[in-house]
C-alpha cells in the first residue's frame, strides 16, 4: 500500500498473479480482496471477537499458503534476490527472508493460541464482518480498478522489403543519332570495354528489421539506438540515465537514447531529466502495459541496445542482469560478425 497503492497492486498482479495463471479480469479483484483480507486479519488480531476460533487459525492458514508459494518460487527461481512484495517497497524482503518471517509469525500465533484461556472469545459476529468488509472496501477505494487498456502489440521481427535495383541499360545499337534543326548529335557507345559499377563495400551490420519499439520512436530501427524503460521516481533508473548521459558526452558517435516511462509519478519526469543532465525523447505508458511491455521476470531500470531493429543486448534490474556501461561500450565497438558468434 506504500507509497502508491495502485502502483503496488498493479505490479503485484503483473509480476505475481499473471505468471500463476490468473486472468487479467479476475486478478484485479483477487489482488484487492486478498490485501483487504490481510489488512482485516491484522486488525482482528487486536480484538477478542472470534479471536481463538476463527481469526488466529485463518491468519495461520494464510501464512502457511504464503510459505508454500514462496518456497515453490525459491526452488524455481532462487530466493536470494528480488523483493517478495510482502511489505511493498517499504521493507524489501527476498523470498527466503519472507519465508523466515512467516515461519516465526506462525510460531508466535500457535504460542498465542496456547496462552489464551478456554472461553476467551467473544462472539459478536457483526464486529468481525464489519472489520472485514470495511478493510476490503478501503483497498478498492484507495486503489480503484482502472479501465482496461489496449493490449501491447507483440514484437515483430520481419525484414523490411528490399527495393529492386534499377540498372540503366545501354542500347544494343552502337550509334544513337538525334536530329535537330541546327545540328546533328551523335553518341558512340564503347565497342570493347564495358562500363562497370564499383561494388560497394559490404557492411558488417545486421539486416534491418522492424522492432516493437518502432511504434513509439520512428527512427528506432535505423542504425544503433538505446531504448531505456524507466520509472520516473526510481533512484536506480535516474542513476542509469545519468550514466548514459556521461557516456554520450564522452563519445559524439554514441547512439541516440529514447525512454519509455512508467506512468507512476509522471510529474517527476522533469526532475528525472534534471538529475540525468539531459532531456531525451520519451513516451509514457500506463503501469500494467509497461510491465507487460518490459516482460515477465524483468525489472527497472531496463536498457536495450538495438542495431537496425535487432536487440543486441538487454540489461534489467539491479542484480545480476543490471546495466554495466563497460559491456555496452565493448559491444558498440564490435562489428556484427563478432557479436553474433
Amino acid at each position: 500500500m506504500y507509497p502508491s497503492p495502485y502502483f503496488a497492486i498493479s505490479t503485484f498482479e503483473v509480476k505475481s498473479l499473471y505468471p500463476m495463471g490468473f486472468s487479467e479480469g479476475f486478478a484485479v479483484y483477487f489482488s484487492r480482496t486478498l490485501i483487504g483480507v490481510e489488512f482485516a486479519l491484522g486488525l482482528l488480531l487486536l480484538q477478542p471477537h472470534y479471536l481463538k476460533k476463527l481469526v488466529i487459525p485463518a491468519t495461520i492458514l494464510m501464512l502457511v499458503v504464503f510459505i508454500i508459494h514462496l518456497s515453490i518460487d525459491t526452488i524455481a527461481n532462487g530466493g536470494n534476490s528480488g523483493n517478495c512484495g510482502c511489505f511493498g517497497s517499504l521493507l524489501p524482503m527476498t523470498p527466503i527472508e519472507a519465508i523466515i518471517k512467516n515461519v516465526i509469525a506462525v510460531a508466535l500465533l500457535v504460542w498465542l493460541l496456547k496462552l489464551l484461556p478456554a472461553g476467551f472469545d467473544k462472539n459478536n459476529f457483526y464486529v468481525t464482518t464489519t472489520i472485514l468488509l470495511a478493510s476490503i472496501l478501503m483497498v478498492y477505494m484507495v486503489a480503484p480498478i482502472a479501465p482496461s487498456v489496449t493490449e501491447v502489440p507483440a514484437t515483430v521481427t520481419e525484414p523490411f522489403p528490399v527495393e529492386n535495383n534499377i540498372t540503366s541499360q545501354i542500347p544494343a545499337t552502337d550509334t544513337i543519332t538525334a536530329t535537330t534543326n541546327e545540328a546533328q548529335l551523335t553518341y558512340e557507345a564503347p565497342t570493347k570495354e564495358t562500363a562497370t559499377e564499383t561494388a560497394a563495400p559490404k557492411l558488417d551490420e545486421p539486416k534491418q528489421v522492424k522492432s516493437v519499439y518502432s511504434q513509439y520512436f520512428a527512427n528506432a530501427d535505423k542504425g544503433k539506438k538505446i531504448i531505456a524503460l524507466f520509472a520516473p521516481g526510481c533512484e536506480h533508473c535516474r542513476a542509469t540515465a545519468k550514466e548514459l548521459t556521461e557516456l554520450k558526452a564522452k563519445d559524439k558517435n554514441f547512439p541516440d537514447v529514447s525512454i519509455i516511462f512508467m506512468d507512476e509519478e509522471a510529474e517527476l519526469i522533469p526532475e528525472f531529466f534534471n538529475f540525468a543532465g539531459k532531456d531525451y525523447p520519451y513516451k509514457v505508458m500506463d503501469i500494467i502495459s509497461f510491465w507487460k511491455f518490459l516482460g515477465n521476470g524483468k525489472d527497472t531500470p531496463s536498457v536495450i541496445y538495438l542495431w537496425n531493429g535487432n536487440k543486441i543486448k538487454e540489461w534489467d534490474g539491479i542484480n545480476e542482469k543490471k546495466f554495466v556501461s563497460g559491456e555496452l561500450i565493448k559491444l558498440l565497438k564490435k562489428p556484427y560478425s563478432e557479436i553474433k558468434k
